[in-house]
């Protein structure tokens, strides 16, 4: 039976997007149903078998999409399994060290039992949006951090953890 997941994510500037896109892509490729969809727009779970969540974070918070779409869907999320992702740092640490998730995300694992929580770099580039983000770009300290080696390998994991999770039936 294939299994449908679900990548929702949250970003401003289309940066967590692509992630969130290759994630859902290197789990198609494994033969699974997946989606990547804006977590604004997700109004039910009912039909997915799991869930990763992704956002942008901003100012040491993740994107209110994300925060609000954890909000809206607690009790399905704590009833299947699901992974979390960030994506911001406009450096490399995120691909040379473990960064741990910022706290509230950190709460929301604990409270629906995610299974595991990453950080990727993020992107900021020429023609993001909103004041502090054009700001940066301006100081020269922009620029696309996403490593997708490691974002693809991450989703892989995923795959496997999730096809190795299946019940004979």
């Amino acid at each position: 039976m294939t299994q449908n997941i679900l990548v929702a994510y949250g970003t401003t500037n289309g940066s967590t997007r692509r992630i969130a896109e290759t994630v859902a892509g290197v789990l198609r490729e494994r033969g699974m149903a997946a989606r990547a969809l804006p977590a604004a727009e997700v109004t039910s779970l009912e039909r997915y078998d799991a869930v990763v969540v992704g956002g942008g974070l901003y100012g040491g918070r993740w994107h209110r999409d994300c925060r609000a779409f954890v909000r809206r869907h607690a009790r399905a999320l704590a009833a299947m399994p699901v992974w979390f992702f960030s994506s911001g740092p406009l450096d490399a640490t995120a691909s040379r060290r473990e960064i741990p998730p910022v706290r509230g995300v950190r709460r929301a694992m604990e409270r629906l039992g995610v299974t595991e929580h990453v950080t990727f770099g993020g992107c900021l580039e020429e023609g993001a949006t909103g004041f502090i983000a054009r700001r940066i770009v301006s100081s020269g300290k922009g620029g696309d951090f996403r490593d997708f080696a490691r974002i693809e390998a991450w989703a892989a994991g995923i795959g496997t953890a999730l096809e190795t999770g299946r019940r004979a039936g």
